[in-house]
């Protein structure tokens, strides 16, 4: 099985690019997640929800042109879920739980933090939200989590970390968090097969980071780690162009 993560950073805008349907096709996931859609029922592209061959899904913020995420999957879930269950962390539309045969599909758009200390405390609670119920349907069943963290784990993941320790995205608190999800026994699958730095998922537009590739790792595939023995690779497309951020892959048995 093929999943396939990536911020769009507007579905309009790399749709209108005619950059979003030649990759599905190129790509053929099984199971395709985006976040940061910044688009509502009304203005999500209708061509984009009617995909042949996959059930779609989306979740939109009460605010317009912001947030979202939606979700493309060849098999039908049994049941999908909106949301953590919780309104401060529901109305920005962040949150796709998908619940399959054998396993919980969370695709996420987690908050950034960089607005002031407030909004990291809101990132940190959302963080904390997420796992308790992560932990809640892994009594019942695997769990695979996707999409844009909003952090850089360790210094490997982001190419000027002494510059970055008190930006957000790379704060010692929001790190720990992602010590703590590991803790628990969820697997950043990137780094089962690839130990190297130079690795990264997001480059600042403004100054033209990515042609320098200066970058942060800040979009992942985690995995509770009974479902070790299943990966088989995992990967950043860092060659597909269209947003900030590159799509990030998963194959598991």
């Amino acid at each position: 099985m093929k999943l396939i993560s990536w911020n769009v950073n507007g579905i309009r805008a790399v749709h209108n690019k005619n950059i979003l349907l030649p990759f599905m096709e190129k790509e053929n996931p099984d199971i395709f997640c985006v976040q940061e859609t910044k688009a509502q029922e009304d203005t999500f592209p209708e061509e984009l929800k009617n995909i042949k061959g996959y059930n779609f899904y989306m979740a939109s913020a009460v605010k317009k042109g912001y947030s979202g995420t939606a979700l493309w999957s060849k098999q039908k879930p049994l049941n999908v879920k909106y949301g953590l269950g919780k309104p401060q962390f529901d109305d920005e539309g962040r949150t796709i739980i998908a619940e399959y045969e054998t396993f919980f599909l969370y695709n996420i758009y987690f908050p950034n933090g960089g607005r002031g200390p407030e909004f990291v405390e809101k990132k940190l609670a959302f963080y904390e939200e997420f796992l308790k119920n992560a932990e809640k349907n892994r009594k019942k069943k695997n769990i695979i989590a996707c999409g844009d963290v909003n952090t850089a784990h360790k210094e490997i993941d982001l190419a000027r970390p002494k510059e970055n320790r008190e930006t957000s995205g790379f704060l010692p608190q929001e790190c720990a968090f992602l010590d703590k999800l590991m803790s628990k026994g969820y697997l950043d699958t990137f780094r089962m097969f690839n130990k190297d730095g130079n690795n990264y998922t997001w480059w600042d537009y403004k100054s033209g980071a990515r042609q320098r590739n200066i970058g942060w790792r800040i979009d992942y595939f985690y995995v509770n780690e009974e479902l070790k023995s299943k990966l088989k690779s995992t990967g950043i497309l860092s060659e597909v162009m269209g947003s900030d951020h590159a799509p990030v892959v998963l194959e598991i048995k």
